[in-house]
């Protein structure tokens, strides 16, 4: 089965039932990693504090596999997030919700992520990316690697250098992902620039979780 097919008409239902999880979040969202976990959480909270998404990445995987859940009862699951190779630089993500339906993929740039890091997001079906994520202030990223590990200091780059990424449509910015300092956990913010449909935001949501997972050593 081919994720990226457009989907068939008995479809059309099923791919629509994600659209009233969105429905009525307030921006910005706040991504925060739990730490003390033995698999990696985040918890996605809107600016009303409501509960939107519950995301886990499961381990033991050889290509990474995260879920996205409802809320931390794990009782109602929404979508899936797959790594298409075994651990890869450029590992492309697919993103399908729990009826099947293609959401979109996140991929990285290679190696023109190694100084700014660069995604490509696609809707369904489409060859060609419909978004990029680029980071805005790479330096920060310079400044993390060079003053992280010296003690005392390396305390002070939490709350200095923290890394935001430009969600973009062309030029026309979209969404942003900020790295928010925090001790004790890993903390995000996703700001809306632009209104997006329920089904975009919700591709551009789960590309800025693999954003969080691959980058969240960084600021």
């Amino acid at each position: 089965m081919n994720p990226y097919a457009p989907p068939s008409a008995n479809r059309t239902a099923e791919a629509d039932a994600l659209a009233p999880y969105l429905t009525g979040i307030a921006f910005p969202l706040t991504l925060r990693f739990r730490v003390f976990t033995f698999a990696p959480r985040i918890d996605v909270i809107d600016a009303t504090g409501k509960p939107v998404l519950h995301v886990r990445q499961k381990l033991f995987k050889l290509r990474e596999h995260i879920e996205v859940f409802r809320d931390d009862s794990q009782q109602t699951r929404l979508c899936d997030i797959r790594a298409n190779k075994v651990i890869d630089w450029s590992a492309r993500y697919d993103f399908t919700d729990a009826w099947g339906g293609a959401i979109g993929a996140v991929a990285r740039k290679g190696w023109r992520s190694i100084w700014k890091a660069h995604y490509d997001v696609f809707n369904p079906g489409e060859p060609a990316p419909e978004f990029a994520i680029r980071e805005e202030n790479p330096m920060a990223k310079f400044f993390d690697g060079l003053l992280g590990e010296v003690p005392i200091l390396g305390l002070l780059t939490v709350w200095l250098f923290n890394p935001k990424y430009l969600a973009s449509r062309g030029d026309q910015g979209m969404l942003r992902l900020t790295k928010k300092p925090a001790f004790l956990e890993g903390r995000f913010e996703i700001e809306q620039v632009q209104p997006v449909g329920p089904r975009e935001t919700m591709n551009l949501i789960l590309a800025f979780l693999m954003v969080a997972f691959l980058e969240r050593r960084r600021g």
